[in-house]
């Protein structure tokens, strides 16, 4: 009989080379090849008494650029920035910056009044001011606790 020297950590990184070349043939190798979105901004989302506000961070893009679209239970924002790069050191251009089109669906808390709706843009971040409906603002519930 013969002794067989055991690499544990040999067989582990095997079987995880192996899980790796099953996902990647099942799933493209980036998300946004599969939603055809470049990036998701980072969202803020406040409520108070009388309104939501929402702040979503898009930097580098023109208020032309994006697309606002306000309904009384979300909001949706797409847009898309735009590659201003240019050709140095023959001909290569190095850049990690993302460009391209992106889309976000925010559900909102509660319903608002999507036709008072205000946007500012400053720095690169979209603030939204959204009035609560003014149904939503005087709805009260009281609740009873039972008796046993």
């Amino acid at each position: 009989m013969s002794l067989i020297k055991w690499a544990p950590f040999a067989d582990i990184d095997s079987l995880q080379k192996e899980m790796n070349h099953l996902f990647e043939q099942m799933m493209p190798a980036r998300r946004d090849q599969v939603l055809g979105v470049t990036f998701v901004p980072a969202a803020e989302l406040t409520e108070t008494d009388t309104a939501v506000d929402l702040r979503l961070e898009v930097p580098g893009l023109l208020p032309e650029d994006i697309d606002i679209q306000v309904r009384t239970d979300s909001v949706e924002i797409t847009g898309e920035r735009k590659s201003e790069s240019t050709s140095e050191e023959n001909g290569v251009t190095r850049s990690e910056f993302r460009y391209g089109r992106f889309q976000r669906l925010i559900p909102l808390p509660t319903r608002v009044q999507n036709t008072a709706a205000e946007a500012e843009y400053k720095d690169g971040i979209l603030n939204l001011h959204l009035p609560k409906d003014e149904e939503e603002q005087k709805k009260v519930v009281k609740v009873k606790v039972p008796v046993h």
